[in-house]
C-alpha cells in the first residue's frame, strides 16, 4: 500500500518539513511538501492526496482554515495534524473540522508512522455504490454526501461513520459494533468518541426535518426513514 499513497506534508519549517518528508519516503511513501497554507490547498487540490500531514502553526492561515477551504471543495482525504499546540481547545477545533487524529510535537517517528497507517487502513476505499434514505444520499465513489440535492461537507471519519449507518438503516447498531467498523482494532480512546461523532453528524445531516439519526438509549444509534 505504501508504495503507492501519496502524502502531503504541510509545515512552514524547512528543517521539520523536509526530515519528516525524507523520513516518509523512507518508509516507503510518496511524499510532497508545502510550506504554507496556500500551497497547501493548492497542492491537494492540483493532485489529492491520501492523506495530509498538518502543521496547525502556518505563516498565512492556520491549519484549521486549511481544512476548512479543503472541505468547500468537497475534499474529504484524512487529516492529521502536527502541531505544537496541545491544549483540548485546539484538539476539540482540529478534529470537529474533520481531522483524524492529532499529534504534538515532538513526536516519535514510529508512532507517528503508525497512526498514519492506521488512518490508512480505516479510509482504504470501498467499491462504488450510491446509498439513499429519504433525501439522504451517499455516493461511496465519489466520497460526496448529499440532503435533498443539497452538498454535505463531512470529514473523512463522518464519512465513515455515515456510511456504516446508511449501510444498516433500520438497524439499531451499538457503540462497540460502530468503534470495531469505524475506527477499527488501532482505536485505544474513549468510546465517548462516537456521541461526539453522531453529534457531529446531526448537526449537518439533520438540519432540516424530517431527522434521521436516532438515539435508541442504551443501546446505541439508528439511521431510519421518517415513519409514516
Amino acid at each position: 500500500m505504501d508504495a503507492m499513497t501519496r502524502l502531503l506534508v504541510v509545515d512552514d519549517e524547512p528543517t521539520v518539513r523536509e526530515l519528516l518528508s525524507a523520513a516518509l519516503r523512507f518508509a516507503g511513501f510518496r511524499v510532497t511538501s508545502a510550506a504554507t497554507a496556500g500551497e497547501a490547498v493548492a497542492a491537494a487540490t492540483e493532485e489529492p492526496p491520501d492523506l495530509v500531514l498538518l502543521d496547525v502553526m502556518l505563516p498565512d492561515l492556520d491549519g484549521f482554515e486549511v481544512v476548512r477551504r479543503l472541505r468547500e471543495l468537497h475534499r474529504t482525504v484524512p487529516v492529521l495534524f502536527l502541531t505544537a499546540r496541545d491544549g483540548q481547545a485546539d484538539k476539540v477545533t482540529g478534529l470537529s473540522l474533520g481531522a483524524d487524529d492529532y499529534v504534538t510535537k515532538p513526536f516519535d517517528l514510529a508512532e507517528l508512522i503508525a497512526r498514519i497507517r492506521a488512518i490508512l487502513r480505516r479510509t482504504a476505499g470501498h467499491p462504488a455504490a450510491v446509498l439513499s434514505v429519504g433525501t439522504l444520499a451517499l455516493d461511496a465513489g465519489g466520497h460526496q454526501v448529499t440532503r435533498a440535492g443539497r452538498p454535505v461537507r463531512v470529514s473523512a471519519t463522518e464519512f465513515r461513520l455515515l456510511r456504516y449507518l446508511m449501510e444498516n438503516a433500520g438497524r439499531v447498531v451499538s457503540k462497540a459494533q460502530i468503534l470495531d467498523r469505524v475506527w477499527r482494532e488501532d482505536f485505544g480512546g474513549d468510546a465517548s468518541i462516537v456521541d461526539t461523532y453522531i453529534s457531529y453528524l446531526r448537526r449537518k445531516v439533520d438540519t432540516e426535518e424530517p431527522k434521521l439519526i436516532h438515539t435508541v438509549h442504551g443501546v446505541g444509534y439508528v439511521l431510519r426513514e421518517p415513519r409514516r
